[in-house]
């Protein structure tokens, strides 16, 4: 029987033999697309494995207000959170698009260590800032904001980041372009200085974070992974504790990165 089918093999094999490079192309084309599908799954598969949205900031810039408004739209009185809180938040109030608020501790004793639980569940982040209080604790902000950067895991997964300049609603708030400006220049003159960390006695360099930013030029957020976004906001709201909050692009926000 094999003898019998030899003809036919061989045939074959001629066939094959003759459109050897062009069969070998379109294998390679298929691998090619394969091995593509499967990565963009994987990294979809991780995105979407990340649903928390952490409020980080210093103590009293307003998380905890803004948290409880984004998710009630009522004022409520608040005070400095020694935990954390987390509760589903439904952007457009829509079911189906939805992500996990998380409210950190501003606390400075307590702030890392928060971060460092949840950070790598995070989609995006949003950093609040005290926009009354900014010149006086621009350094504190940038320091914290700073370490938030270098993180390995931040830069790996590349949050998206949002800096919420707060309290708009007082005359004296600065502006989110000078509060971007400021935050730069401060985050440029934290990169030289940990730059030039001390040397151990054989010669390596000791406690030197990841590289902030692109070497050789001056900073800015533009250079970050992650897509760096600013907006005004207030939680208390122009008319007071019985107005509503004004936070629409911070709502915005929300719904795009849900």
């Amino acid at each position: 029987m094999t003898a019998g089918l030899e003809p036919h093999l061989a045939v074959l094999r001629g066939e094959l033999g003759a459109s050897g490079p062009a069969l070998l192309s379109v294998l390679l084309a298929l691998i090619v697309v394969v091995v593509t599908i499967v990565i963009w799954r994987c990294v979809q598969g991780r995105r979407s494995g990340r649903r928390a949205v952490l409020l980080l900031g210093l103590c009293d810039a307003g998380k905890t207000l803004l948290f409880a408004r984004l998710l009630t739209g009522k004022y409520r009185d608040t005070q400095t959170s020694i935990t954390d809180t987390s509760a589903v938040y439904r952007a457009n109030n829509d079911k189906s698009t939805n992500v996990t608020l998380i409210d950190l501790p501003g606390h400075e004793s307590l702030r890392l260590q928060f971060l460092e639980r949840f950070k790598a569940a995070a989609r995006a982040i949003v950093f609040v800032v005290d926009s009354v209080a900014f010149q006086r604790e621009v350094k504190d902000v940038a320091e914290f904001l700073y370490q938030i950067l270098i993180d390995s895991t931040v830069l790996k997964n590349a949050p998206a980041l949002l800096i919420a300049c707060n309290k708009q609603d007082v005359t004296m708030a600065k502006s989110a372009k000078l509060i971007q400006q400021q935050l730069e220049k401060e985050l440029n003159t934290l990169r030289v200085t940990r730059s030039a960390a001390p040397s151990s006695l054989d010669g390596s360099v000791t406690g030197v974070p990841a590289q902030l930013g692109k070497k050789g030029k001056e900073f800015d957020f533009s250079q970050l992974p992650m897509k760096v976004e600013f907006v005004e906001c207030s939680a208390r709201g122009s008319k007071g504790e019985e107005g509503d909050a004004d936070f629409e692009g911070l709502e915005k926000w929300l719904a795009k990165i849900a």
